[in-house]
């Protein structure tokens, strides 16, 4: 980007010539051009001006929120997302390709008095990168934060692209999401494998320990792309390297156990901790996992062979934190137990959290019918072996009943005399419907404990949302915290939708023996009986016998 031109999207109401409004630039152009000499003249026509400038009807009233920085993202979809070249009436020819996990900020092309859109309205977008994924390095992490905090705060007239934009994104493929690239702390140079003498540990922690530390971990988060495909082959080396020192049927299953804590961790709430819950629900997607990887070995689960647990674990149609993109932004695949990380406080809350669970880890993955019944004491075996679905009920899709006329918005143009706004990613409440669309105001929710807390802002007053794209339907399977229609709250705080197959099972609530730590890990442990699951957990819902 060169130093001598601000970016389109750095341009502010006041000096964006594209915003149309009253701005000094304009009246001084004006006043430049009017001959000095005809003072009484110059003064009439000037104020003259002015007076057209207010009343014009290209003049925006309020301003608007600046479009988001948002990112190419298609879950478990092609790492390349294609943009084209802009066409006499829409997008043209693909002009290039650009990576999963690229934010942009994106703007509204504007030929002919309208915005460039397909014929169902949905529009094709403008875009600056902020972020390339394919080429980022550690310093993308701070740039992706100041670019979201700099959108954040600015106002603009409209989102109108400059005439310089050339090419364009489908819309649908761009999300605001806020969590910024991910990459570990630079390794010390005196980093090795320092164990807790305090800790015991089998031999096959041991080698996932080493592994953590190893120069092979190092080189799977030096990039955002292909980060599941890395630390597969980064397994494979350090095994290949450590064969001779090592069983190679442990080396193996130390792999399939790092693997399994990995997912149970990350599917996991991390704010748990190392609390008696947080430390259940790593057990239940444990013991998900051996039962996808044992008895029902599947391919299409990821599972190649009998004992699969890496498979199976790291699929990601099935656990979807292993999406391409979703790897960039977490520490999933991290060397999270590296011994120089200890000092750390987040990482030493999740090594202290690995520790917790890695003993029981190993009993569900390799243990006995005997080992499972201990560490699940009060149910059967027939339901726990054949409990192979969980779902987080907060985290399914969200919707709201309790309001009327909420409208999802994946993508499309609002206008108000000109003036054309970006409505992406983002519900609306619909108004009032008027010539070719409707007056609306953008409806948001805070994700809280205690339930969604409900906002409508009327951040784009006077703007009219294209018709097209206002169905007015909802078509959820929508119940109160997304857990089964049969349980009653007396107070219901939060609606999701619930899995297809939910009714296909039985919900299970699955005891687990905890030495509890509490959330921060801090505590002094205390052994704990507790339980995950059951109709009405509105935390998590384990789902067995379902085919």
């Amino acid at each position: 980007m060169s130093p001598a031109r601000r970016p389109w999207w750095d341009q502010t109401t006041k000096s964006n010539p594209q915003n149309h409004g009253l701005h000094t630039s304009s009246i001084s152009a004006v006043l430049s051009a009017i001959q000095p000499q005809r003072h009484m003249v110059r003064t009439a026509i000037v104020l003259g001006l002015v007076c057209a400038f207010l009343v014009s009807p290209l003049i925006v009233l309020a301003e608007i929120p600046a479009t988001p920085v948002m990112t190419l993202y298609q879950f478990n979809g092609p790492i390349r997302v294609p943009y084209y070249q802009i066409g006499p009436s829409g997008p043209g020819a693909v002009a290039g390709y650009l990576s999963q996990g690229t934010s942009v900020v994106p703007c509204l092309v504007v030929r002919n008095g309208q915005a460039l859109t397909d014929a169902k309205g949905t529009p094709y977008v403008g875009f600056e990168i902020i972020v390339n994924s394919a080429k980022a390095g550690p310093e993308a992490t701070e740039k992706f934060k100041q670019a979201i905090s700099r959108q954040n705060s600015l106002k603009v007239a409209n989102h109108h692209c400059p005439p310089d934009v050339r090419h364009v994104l489908n819309i649908r493929h761009l999300y605001a999401l806020t969590k910024a690239p991910y990459f570990d702390p630079p390794r010390t140079t005196s980093a090795k494998l320092q164990l807790d003498k305090q800790a015991r540990m089998s031999e096959l922690d041991l080698w996932v320990r080493k592994f953590h530390n190893s120069d092979e971990c190092a080189g799977v988060g030096i990039g955002l792309l292909g980060r599941r495909e890395r630390l597969a082959r980064a397994w494979d080396d350090f095994i290949s390297r450590e064969s001779k020192a090592g069983d190679a049927q442990q080396l193996a299953r130390a792999k399939h156990l790092d693997y399994s804590m990995r997912t149970a961790i990350y599917e996991g709430h991390l704010d748990r901790g190392c609390s008696a819950y947080g430390a259940c629900e790593r057990n239940v997607v444990v013991l998900s996992i051996r039962n996808r990887a044992l008895g029902q070995c599947l391919k299409g689960r990821g599972c190649r062979f009998p004992g699969d647990f890496q498979g199976a674990a790291s699929e990601p149609s099935q656990y979807n934190i292993w999406d391409a993109y979703l790897t960039q932004i977490s520490g999933l695949t991290a060397c999270y137990l590296r011994s120089d990380l200890a000092t750390h406080e987040d990482y030493r809350r999740i090594q202290l959290m690995h520790q917790q669970s890695v003993g029981d880890a190993e009993r569900i993955l390799f243990g006995s019918d005997q080992d499972l019944s201990q560490v699940f004491p009060d149910n059967t075996l027939s339901d726990l072996k054949e409990m192979r679905h969980y779902y987080h009920p907060p985290a399914m899709q969200k919707c709201f009943p309790q309001k009327d006329r909420i409208e999802y918005m994946s993508g499309a143009v609002a206008e108000n005399n000109g003036q054309f706004a970006l409505i992406a990613n983002t519900r609306i409440e619909v108004g009032q419907a008027v010539s070719k669309g409707y007056l609306f105001k953008e409806f948001r929710f805070d994700h809280t404990p205690e339930g969604d807390k409900l906002r409508v802002i009327d951040n784009y007053p006077g703007f009219i949302v294209d018709a097209r794209k206002v169905s007015l339907k909802s078509g959820h399977r929508c119940t109160p915290y997304g857990v089964s229609p049969t349980c009653q709250f007396t107070k219901i705080n939060r609606y999701r939708t619930i899995p297809s197959w939910l009714s296909a099972g039985k919900p299970l609530a699955i005891t687990c023996r905890i030495k509890e730590r509490g959330e921060t890990c801090k505590e002094a442990a205390v052994s704990k009986t507790t339980r995950v699951g059951g109709n009405c957990d509105t935390e998590m819902m384990p789902v067995t016998h379902v085919p």
